[in-house]
């Protein structure tokens, strides 16, 4: 059963305006994360992902994540848009992120964008933040999201969300 949106006020988008299939856009917006004092990535030049139901997530390119962090994660999703997601890991100071950030080295054609660069679920670091703002994680373990203040919902990822 699709869920009644949340009206969006003024300034707001609409997650439910969103499309499907999703697609990938640039945004200039400021995306950073960072956890016990490091700056893990910064960047200008993100590509983010908008799906009906879901806050977007954000790509970030590869030269924009601070150098020595990452390490390749075992295993492989493949996601029915993108194509098959490899995964990594992040490790700061001697503790290791599992699998928080995955990436497409070969994307379908339409999410090319994508190449190579890196997203991040929210919930494992100290902050992440959008032009200043800190994320809430979306909801659910999969779902990889940034919610922020301007996204009207609800978001898929909530108990019942399922079978949006």
């Amino acid at each position: 059963m699709r869920p009644r949106p949340d009206p969006a006020a003024p300034g707001q988008e609409s997650v439910w305006a969103y499309p499907r299939p999703p697609l990938a856009e640039r945004t200039n917006a400021r995306v950073m994360i960072e956890h016990r004092g490091v700056v893990v990535a910064t960047t200008t030049a993100a590509v983010r992902t908008l799906e009906t139901s879901h806050p977007p997530t954000y790509y970030i390119p590869p030269e924009d994540i601070a150098k020595g962090l990452l390490r390749r994660a075992a295993g492989s999703s493949l996601c029915e848009w993108k194509g098959a997601a490899a995964y990594w890991d992040v490790v700061i100071s001697g503790t290791v992120l599992a699998r928080v950030g995955w990436s497409y080295a070969r994307p379908t054609p339409r999410f090319e964008l994508l190449r190579d660069h890196i997203a991040f679920y929210a919930a494992p670091f100290d902050r992440c933040s959008v032009d200043g703002e800190t994320v809430v994680p979306q909801p659910g373990e999969f779902y990889g999201g940034w919610i922020t203040s301007n996204l009207a919902g609800p978001f898929k990822g909530v108990p019942g969300s399922m079978g949006w």
